[in-house]
């Protein structure tokens, strides 16, 4: 059965659409969502909810900045196939939004090494996620969505692979838009998704990073859309 909080959020934020200047979020262009969320770590994570906090870390980088690490595959066996790392943005719940983030992943190179966006998350057992992975099949470099199920891969188009370079920070983007269901994800390229799909199963849910069972570091976070909070 779905969440009780996956309707709360629904009705929240529908009422936060409608009083944000009389325009539903899906007619606002990417560059006029208000930013809603940004986070470089430097004051650490106390607004991060990760599915095992043993495996996440604040950890000071080369040039003295600090990054979220992900140290490895977490403890934590989701309801169904899916990932295990999952560290959601606490009290946030958005529709429409554009997210950008810088990552590097820690994995050793191979076919399924990976990092993941989570989005439109409702519960443990209902989300959207794109798996970044190295080599693209059925499984890796998708689009996925759990839906009380395994998770099923839900990509109308994606690329070869996802091209991680060690040693080396990329820039991705993740664009949702309601109104039609649009999903656009994006890597290093900033003007051409890497992945497109529609889907408009969840209109709205959590935001969070992470990986299915790898390691890597994430920088430089920034959430633009209109945000609603579910009742506790």
């Amino acid at each position: 059965m779905k969440s009780v909080f996956r309707k709360t959020c629904k009705l929240l934020t529908i009422a936060a659409l409608l009083s944000h200047t009389g325009l539903a979020a899906s007619s606002i262009q990417a560059e006029e969502l208000p930013v809603v969320f940004q986070d470089d770590f430097e004051n650490g994570v106390q607004r991060w909810q990760p599915t095992d906090a043993a495996k996440w870390k604040v950890t000071k980088q080369a040039d003295g900045s600090n990054a979220y690490h992900l140290l490895g595959k977490s403890d934590y066996q989701p309801p169904h196939r899916s990932p295990h790392s999952i560290s959601l943005i606490k009290d946030l719940v958005v529709g429409d939004f554009e997210l950008t983030a810088r990552v590097q992943t820690l994995q050793t190179s191979r076919g399924h090494r990976d990092m993941c966006i989570f989005f439109g998350y409702q519960d443990p057992a209902n989300f959207y996620y794109v798996h970044l992975g190295q080599e693209t099949d059925p499984h890796a470099n998708q689009i996925f969505i759990v839906n009380d199920a395994p998770r099923v891969a839900i990509s109308e188009s994606t690329n070869a692979g996802t091209p991680w370079k060690d040693g080396t920070w990329h820039q991705v983007k993740v664009v949702r838009r309601v109104a039609d269901g649009l999903i656009e994800i994006y890597f290093d390229d900033m003007d051409k998704p890497q992945m497109v799909t529609h889907n408009r199963e969840f209109q709205f849910g959590q935001i969070g990073l992470g990986s299915f069972d790898d390691l890597g570091l994430w920088d430089d976070v920034v959430v633009r859309g209109i945000p609603a909070k579910a009742s506790k």
